[in-house]
């Protein structure tokens, strides 16, 4: 972010970033509102007559600035309660996914899972946007109690039957039952536990260049066991090594994309929507579809005719790996898409914290990652604080960052005001295809032989359908 010094605006600009990195010298909102208030006192002062000719000024123009301004404050908290009303009325239920001991399923079934749940009703009227309706979201969670691991499904208890189904559908022989929230069964208060989390943002190229998926693991086909390279095996396994007093919790936060990405807000930051040819809402197809006739016409190599002498355009002539990454754009761009948040948190009771299982939890999505097409990244997350001497009030803006990224795990905060300003912005969290969320989060088959994933004992079975009654 760019910031202006208010006495040199024009002349004399830094980036914040820049500073806090090289420096350790941090803006908060309060210390700066303090330091202009402190100025303007100053300026009182020394110069009163400049100071009340300008309040003067504002306040005659009053009429014309302050009306705009309380209509729009008073119409985005309107909107953001009655949004978070319509939230806290709904009820939520959380789901743990058990697989069978046998799966052999590919990545696929999860694929086809994921478009059956891309519901987009709720929020299609205005009125439906006015009493605060929105299109449902959902959270795909796998989590680490000491190194025993359980995977989740959350989402509104009126959608469990969609969700059940599609799951059974899918994966023949998986265990689904309801369970308490595991995230209410601990304080997690910094006074007695260790926190560390961050969240994950795709970078660093465009949203439409897609990560590595399973297609390109070759997990598309059914494979034998000794050559099969699934990429989530190394987030169980690193989830089933953590030892006592630990805790691990990675979630999904996710909804279907509508493109409110590209400009249209939808109530919240009212403002013209952005639209593509056709007239409809711009959406990450239309900006890929830019992104490979770019690549396309950067391959062309002109060439001079020789009647006229002009220079004329060359057919696209790309590379190997050009026509390669252009074919996985096209192909990831056709499939349906999430607008997704993720979220990883390690927890420790005091004694236990391991300063190494942040390193691991920051390199976590580096197998999926792959150079020169795009790849997920870790946000400033707790990295935000860097420790140091001169960092006044560290440790109470600490206590308050972790308690905030705990509670937003527990509410499955992601697309709704408010917003902790610590965790990945809206406009930067990724957009993901069925094909790479799939990819992210599956379910494990037999060939993950991690010992502390949970898996049914047994297989199971319905009764038969003509059994008498």
């Amino acid at each position: 972010m760019v910031m202006g010094l208010p006495l040199y605006k024009g002349l004399v600009t830094f980036k914040d970033e820049t500073l806090t990195g090289n420096l350790g010298v941090r803006f908060e909102p309060r210390p700066i509102c303090a330091l202009g208030t402190a100025l303007l006192l100053v300026c009182y002062i020394f110069m009163p007559s400049v100071v009340t000719l300008a309040f003067s000024i504002a306040l005659f123009l009053a009429p014309l600035w302050l009306p705009p301004m309380l209509v729009r404050g008073a119409w985005r908290l309107w909107v953001i309660y009655k949004r978070s009303k319509y939230i806290f009325d709904q009820k939520y239920i959380l789901l743990e996914i058990k697989p069978p001991r046998n799966l052999v399923k590919t990545p696929l079934a999860m694929e086809s899972f994921l478009s059956s749940i891309h519901l987009t009703g709720g929020e299609n009227t205005w009125y439906d946007r006015f009493r605060g309706g929105h299109r449902p979201f959902y959270s795909l969670e796998m989590t680490s109690f000491e190194g025993k691991v359980h995977l989740y499904i959350w989402g509104r208890a009126d959608y469990r039957r969609i969700m059940e189904s599609h799951l059974y559908a899918q994966y023949p022989g998986v265990q689904i039952m309801e369970v308490p929230d595991y995230t209410r069964m601990m304080s997690a208060d910094p006074d007695e536990w260790g926190i560390w989390g961050t969240g994950f943002k795709k970078n660093p190229a465009p949203n439409p260049i897609p990560i590595k998926t399973y297609i390109e693991f070759g997990l598309d086909k059914v494979q034998k066991e000794p050559e099969q390279v699934d990429p989530m095996a190394h987030l169980v396994e690193y989830m089933s090594s953590i030892g006592k007093g630990e805790y691990i919790w990675l979630q999904f936060v996710f909804r279907a994309h509508r493109g409110e990405r590209y400009g249209d807000k939808w109530l919240i930051r009212p403002r013209a929507s952005k639209l593509n040819a056709a007239g409809v809402p711009y959406t990450w197809q239309d900006h890929g579809k830019e992104i490979v006739e770019d690549m396309r016409r950067k391959t062309r190599t002109p060439y001079i005719d020789p009647a006229s002498g002009k220079e004329i355009p060359g057919f696209p002539n790309p590379t190997r790996g050009e026509s390669d990454k252009m074919a996985a754009i096209e192909r990831n761009i056709t499939k349906l898409a999430f607008d997704v948040f993720i979220r990883g948190i390690y927890i420790a009771k005091s004694g236990h914290f391991n300063p190494i299982a942040i390193t691991n939890l920051v390199g976590l999505m580096k197998p999926f990652s792959t150079e020169g097409w795009n790849g997920l990244n870790s946000s400033k997350g707790m990295k935000t604080f860097d420790d140091y001497p001169w960092e006044f009030w560290v440790g109470k803006r600490k206590d308050r960052y972790r308690r905030a990224l705990v509670e937003n795990y527990r509410r499955r905060q992601a697309f709704h005001d408010p917003f902790f300003e610590g965790e990945v912005k809206e406009k930067d969290a990724p957009i993901l295809s069925t094909e790479e969320l799939a990819t992210l989060f599956h379910i494990p088959t037999q060939g993950t032989e991690a010992p502390g994933l949970a898996r049914v004992p047994s297989s199971t079975g319905g009764a038969p359908p003509d059994l008498p009654v």
